[in-house]
C-alpha cells in the first residue's frame, strides 16, 4: 500500500492511482497546492500494485544518449510558436500523419495545466510551448495504454517523472509507444499560478497563456497573459527575469518538494528522446543561435533515433558534455530557496502572493554561497560525465 512518509519521494505522477484495481486511491491537494496519493484502506485488498508502478520506488539507472543535437525546425512559423526550436511539433506530426496520438501538457479551463492527447494536427498546438506548473496526469496512462494495445502509434511527452510513471504503469514495452520527455528544471505550485494569476488578471479573465513569450527574442523571453478589461482585450507581459512567478520559480522557491531530491535526473525516466533548449549554443555552435529558439535533443533509443531520421530539422550535432553546461537541469536537482517553508507557512494568510514573493526572494549572504555551491556541483558533475 501507497504510503507517503516523506514527500521528498513523491512526484505526484498518479501512476498508483490509475493502476488500482478497486480505485480506492484518490489524490488530495497539501497546503502547498501539490497532490498525493490518498487510500481508502477500508476498500484496500493490498494487492501491491500502487507500489509496483511507483517510479520513486523503482528507479532505473543513469544513461548517456546515443546523439545530442542543436535543432530547428525547418517551419518558422512552428518555432517561432514554440518554446525553444519547435522539435515536439514536428515528433507530433509525424505520429498524426501515422495515424497515431499525441499526448502532451495542456492548459485547462482555468489556466492550470493537465496531460490532454490529440488525434489532429490542429490539436498540437495546445501541447505547444512550456508550462511552468505541475500538470495533473488525470486517466492519461490509462488511455494511452488502450490505444496502444489495439495497435495505434502513440507519443507520450511529460517531464521525466510521468514519462517514467508511465513506463512503471505500462509494465511491458511496446513497439508503437514514442516516449518524449523534458529536461525540467522543477514543477512549481499549481495553487501559486492560481493565486498569482487571480491577484493580477483575475482567472475567469484570462485569454491566453504564454510564459515563453518570444516577443523580445527566445533569451529574453516573457511571461505574456492576454486578458479581457471589460469589453477591452489587454496583455499583461514582463521578461522572466522581473516577472514575479517566474522569479519565484527559478529561484527553486515553489517547487514540488521532490524536485529537490529528483531521481529521475541522468536520462532515468526510460524516455526515447529528451527535448528542451539549447542554452548555451551561441557559445558552442553560434551558427545554430539566431535568438528564434534552438532547441536541444537528446536521442536515448534506436526507436527515438528512428523517428528523428526523417527530415524536416536543420541540426547540427554536438557532445553530451557540452549540452550539459547550459543545462545543469539534466544532471542536478536545484537548491531549495532557503526561505521556501517560510513562504509557504504564510502563503495562505497573505493579502498579495506578488508581495510575498518579492519578500521572500531578497537574497541573503547564504543563498549567494549556495547558488553558487550548486553551479560549481553541476559543473564538475559535467565535467566528470563520462
Amino acid at each position: 500500500m501507497i504510503g507517503i512518509k516523506d514527500k521528498h519521494n513523491c512526484c505526484g505522477c498518479a501512476a498508483c492511482v490509475q493502476r488500482c484495481p478497486r480505485r480506492c486511491i484518490l489524490l488530495s491537494e497539501d497546503s502547498e497546492g501539490f497532490l498525493y496519493p490518498d487510500v481508502d484502506v477500508e476498500n484496500c485488498i493490498n494487492c501491491g500494485l500502487c507500489e509496483t508502478v511507483c517510479p520513486e520506488l523503482n528507479q532505473s539507472g543513469k544513461r548517456s544518449p546515443i546523439k545530442t543535437l542543436a535543432a530547428i525546425n525547418n517551419d518558422e512559423s512552428i518555432r517561432l510558436k514554440s518554446s525553444s526550436g519547435g522539435v515536439f511539433s514536428l515528433l507530433a506530426e509525424r505520429i498524426i500523419h501515422n495515424g497515431g496520438v499525441i499526448f502532451g501538457a495542456r492548459f485547462d479551463e482555468k489556466w492550470e495545466v493537465v496531460i490532454g492527447c490529440t488525434e489532429t494536427t490542429d490539436g498540437i498546438a495546445q501541447f505547444r510551448g512550456s508550462k511552468y506548473l505541475q500538470a495533473r496526469t488525470g486517466d492519461s496512462y490509462y488511455r494511452c495504454e488502450q490505444y496502444l494495445k489495439i495497435g495505434r502509434q502513440v507519443l507520450f511527452s511529460g517531464t521525466p517523472c510521468q514519462v517514467a510513471g508511465l513506463k512503471r504503469y505500462l509494465g511491458k514495452e511496446y513497439g508503437n509507444l514514442i516516449t518524449v520527455d523534458v529536461v525540467c528544471h522543477g514543477v512549481p505550485s499549481p495553487k501559486v499560478w492560481r493565486k498569482y494569476l487571480d491577484e493580477t488578471v483575475g482567472v475567469s479573465n484570462v485569454k491566453g497563456v504564454s510564459m515563453r513569450d518570444k516577443m523580445e527574442g527566445w533569451h529574453n523571453y516573457h511571461l505574456s497573459i492576454s486578458y479581457a478589461d471589460g469589453d477591452k482585450s489587454k496583455i499583461l507581459s514582463s521578461p522572466y527575469g522581473t516577472n514575479d512567478y517566474m522569479r519565484a520559480f527559478l529561484k527553486n522557491m515553489i517547487l514540488r518538494p521532490s524536485c529537490y531530491q529528483c531521481k529521475f535526473r541522468e536520462l532515468r525516466s526510460g524516455s526515447d528522446i529528451t527535448i528542451g533548449d539549447y542554452w548555451g549554443i551561441n557559445n558552442i555552435r553560434p551558427e545554430m543561435n539566431d535568438d528564434k529558439g534552438t532547441g536541444l535533443v537528446l536521442v536515448n533509443t534506436e526507436k527515438g533515433k528512428f523517428i528523428l531520421d526523417s527530415g524536416g530539422l536543420k541540426f547540427e550535432e554536438t557532445t553530451f558534455e557540452e549540452s550539459c553546461q547550459g543545462n545543469p537541469s539534466i544532471l542536478c536537482s536545484p537548491v531549495p530557496w532557503i526561505k521556501r517553508q517560510q513562504f509557504f507557512d504564510k502563503f495562505d494568510t497573505c493579502h498579495s502572493v506578488v508581495n510575498a514573493i518579492r519578500h521572500s526572494l531578497k537574497p541573503t549572504c547564504r543563498m549567494r554561497v549556495n547558488d553558487l555551491c550548486y553551479k560549481i556541483k553541476c559543473k564538475l558533475k559535467s565535467v566528470f560525465l563520462l
